[in-house]
């Protein structure tokens, strides 16, 4: 799977997990030069507390368009250090 956001590729990875539609590349599969963190956080009720990337592709920036857990919930296990994409990132084969 490829994560597109601006014409080019930010994460690229075999081992995505599909969790509630959303495809979660491990940590180490994202392209890091592309990511600034974020003072954004969120709250998911069975995941645990999401931290937050801004993208800056190309001169663009996309604030907070992705996300991933750096704690989670025993429910949650599987992705935690995976991150996922919303606001435009396209994911696709």
């Amino acid at each position: 799977m490829k994560a597109i956001w601006n014409d080019t590729i930010i994460a690229e990875s075999n081992n995505t997990i599909v969790i509630e539609g959303n495809h979660y590349f491990p940590h180490d599969s994202i392209k890091k030069e592309f990511y600034t963190s974020s003072d954004t956080h969120s709250i998911c009720p069975w995941k645990g507390q999401a931290h937050y990337y801004t993208l800056d592709v190309n001169g663009k920036q996309n604030a907070d368009a992705a996300w991933f857990y750096p704690e989670v919930s025993e429910l949650a296990t599987s992705i935690k250090n995976h991150v996922a994409f919303w606001k435009g990132v396209q994911v696709v084969e």
